[in-house]
C-alpha cells in the first residue's frame, strides 16, 4: 500500500535573504573593533608634552616599550635586556630609515632612557619618544 503521491515532491529550501545583512553587520563590527585595538598594548605611564607631532605610520615603526618594572617589549613581545639590541636588529631587517617609537614609563630614571637611545644610535635608527597629550596644566 503506497501512501505517497508520485507527482507532488517538495524540495527543502534555505532562505539566504538575511545572510547579506548579517555579513554586513559582522564586517562593520570587526572593522570598528580593529580600529580600537592599540598597536602597543603594553601599559606604560607616558610623560606629558604640549607639542605633539604624529609619527608617519606608512613607515611602519617598531614599538619599543619599557615598563616601570624595567621589562622591555619590542612590538608587544617581551625581550630580555641582554637580547634587546639583537631583537631590534631582527625587526629592522633591511629598512633604509628605520623608526623606533619609544614608549618609556615616566617614573624610570633618565639613565634607562639614555641606555635605550644609545642602542638606537648604534643601529642608526630614528628614535621617537612617545608622550601622552598634556591637559594644559604644568606640573
Amino acid at each position: 500500500m503506497s501512501l505517497r503521491k508520485k507527482g507532488h515532491r517538495r524540495e527543502a529550501e534555505v532562505s539566504t535573504d538575511s545572510l547579506n545583512d548579517i555579513m554586513f553587520f559582522l564586517l562593520l563590527f570587526f572593522l570598528i573593533l580593529s580600529t580600537m585595538v592599540s598597536p602597543n598594548a603594553i601599559k606604560v605611564n607616558l610623560p606629558n608634552s604640549k607639542a605633539n607631532k604624529p609619527v608617519d605610520n606608512n613607515k611602519q615603526p617598531i614599538h619599543l616599550a619599557v615598563t616601570k618594572e624595567r621589562k622591555y617589549f619590542v612590538d608587544s613581545k617581551e625581550v630580555d635586556v641582554a637580547n634587546l639590541e639583537t631583537s631590534l636588529i631582527e625587526k629592522i631587517g633591511g629598512k633604509a630609515e628605520p623608526v623606533v617609537v619609544l614608549h618609556i614609563d615616566k617614573d624610570l630614571v633618565y639613565q634607562d632612557f639614555i641606555d635605550v637611545m644609545q642602542i638606537g644610535d648604534r643601529l642608526k635608527c630614528k628614535m621617537v619618544c612617545a608622550t601622552a597629550p598634556s591637559n594644559g596644566t604644568n606640573k
